[in-house]
């Protein structure tokens, strides 16, 4: 089978991501994977589609561009990686990057299984997490259990990875330490004219409509308390669009219900343009904490809704990051604990950042050069005989990981019919979340 190694001066990587943000970290990972004997990587993305199927404007703001990119099903990824290395394709790709939801990964390791069964040799499959991991840590986990690569973002997150796999019984070596690969930009030093607060919003924390309000007033409050200061709310999605979660109640209709003063405005954008003017970074557990700590910027996590593992922020006890908007009113300053960030991954900066990643491209490039085993997740028919196949026919996929009768095929649906059966389906689905859904649930509260 042609697959190529990291002596030949070109590599192939598929990226498959099913979000806006998991798009930047997978085809950034991909990146960071390149071997450094080989002078470049062909990227190709494949985006799965679904409710979060980024839009042309959110790829846009993501700024990360592929050699070719389009928008697949599970099952059609599976036939392209399928003929891949049946040598249909003019190169097999080298390495596949799953940057997917838990369920999506397990689902599709079981497909290129399957896809792949009897191959001389295959791709390195490599996946991971996209930012701060505050939940559902041993289900995450075991759902991408099975890759040859599972990468953890900071040590912390590397002992706890290994610690749930070997705690089941299985094979923890595919474990490996690296950094998010998005940090970056240059460190924060002084204070910009106007001094700028930025609240970085997340579409699913929190979720009720009420605390969300709370907020939102209070960052509007601040900005009439500070007339001196410039308050950003970044958002990460219009109306319409979503990104990994849903966004039932958008900040931009909960605005509306207030009187915010001209120092206070909504900015949407590039979360590293953003902050290279930020002068303190707010917000409830977003992964954009740890891109503003690694700036070194001023950076705070909300403590006004408690301190809960539903909120994500249980994950910055510790950091001396966790503060209130009563705090923040008062001209607090949170002071980061060294340690903890450095566990973190985070606040490295330098060479010693860039080297965060030399573990990851070791691992793939011994990968490269061996015959690899056929692809084992620990889920299986005897493992988990009640929860696979839900989780497969999500997928359109049975419990030996073949393409159910009736899956969508791309042969079998022309291009332009799809596409317009597409878009309709995912703007009913849309206004069913954002709109009658809510309405739905106020009336059962009555």
């Amino acid at each position: 089978m042609p697959v190529s190694t990291p002596e030949q001066q070109q590599q192939r990587i598929a990226v498959l991501a099913d979000s806006d943000t998991r798009w930047k970290w997978g085809a950034l990972t991909a990146g960071r994977l390149t071997s450094d004997r080989a002078a470049r990587a062909t990227l190709d993305g494949f985006l799965l589609r679904g409710r979060a199927t980024p839009t042309p404007r959110q790829l846009t703001e993501v700024g990360v561009r592929a050699d070719r990119l389009r928008e697949v099903t599970a099952v059609e990824f599976l036939r392209e990686m399928e003929r891949s290395v049946q040598g249909d394709e003019p190169a097999a790709y080298d390495v596949v990057v799953l940057a997917l939801v838990g369920g999506a990964v397990q689902a599709v390791l079981h497909g290129l299984a399957h896809a792949w069964r009897g191959a001389a040799k295959r791709p390195v499959v490599v996946t991971g997490y996209v930012g701060v991991v505050y939940e559902k840590l041993a289900d995450g986990l075991l759902l991408r259990h099975g890759a040859d690569v599972v990468l953890a973002n900071s040590r912390y997150d590397a002992e706890r990875f290994r610690a749930v796999y070997e705690g089941v019984g299985a094979d923890a070596a595919s474990v490996t330490e690296c950094a998010l690969p998005f940090l970056g930009g240059d460190t924060y030093k002084e204070a910009h004219d106007p001094y700028t607060v930025v609240f970085a919003a997340q579409p699913s924390v929190p979720d009720s409509p009420a605390d969300r309000l709370y907020l939102l007033e209070r960052l509007v409050r601040h900005a009439t308390l500070h007339p001196e200061r410039e308050v950003l709310l970044k958002l990460r999605s219009k109306p319409g669009e979503h990104t990994t979660h849903i966004e039932e109640v958008p900040y931009q209709k909960l605005v509306q219900r207030l009187d915010p003063p001209p120092n206070f405005r909504l900015v949407y954008g590039n979360m590293g343009e953003v902050l290279d003017r930020t002068d303190l970074l707010v917000t409830v557990s977003s992964t954009a904490a740890l891109e503003s700590l690694h700036r070194r910027i001023p950076t705070a996590l909300l403590t006004d809704l408690g301190v809960r593992e539903a909120l994500g922020n249980h994950h910055f006890t510790g950091s001396g990051c966790l503060v209130s908007w009563e705090q923040l009113d008062a001209g607090a300053l949170p002071e980061p604990d060294p340690e903890w960030v450095a566990r973190q991954g985070v606040a490295a900066g330098g060479a010693s950042y860039e080297s965060a990643f030399d573990g990851a491209r070791a691992r793939v490039a011994a990968l490269l050069e061996r015959d690899r085993p056929p692809l084992t997740p620990y889920y299986s028919r005897t493992t988990a005989p009640g929860y696979l196949p839900r989780i497969l026919a999500r997928h359109h996929l049975a419990p030996d990981g073949s393409p159910l009768p009736g899956a969508p095929a791309a042969d079998k649906d022309p291009g332009a019919v799809r596409q317009i059966v597409r878009r309709a389906a995912r703007g009913a689905y849309r206004h069913g979340v954002q709109r009658v859904a809510p309405v739905i649930r106020r009336m059962g509260e009555l």
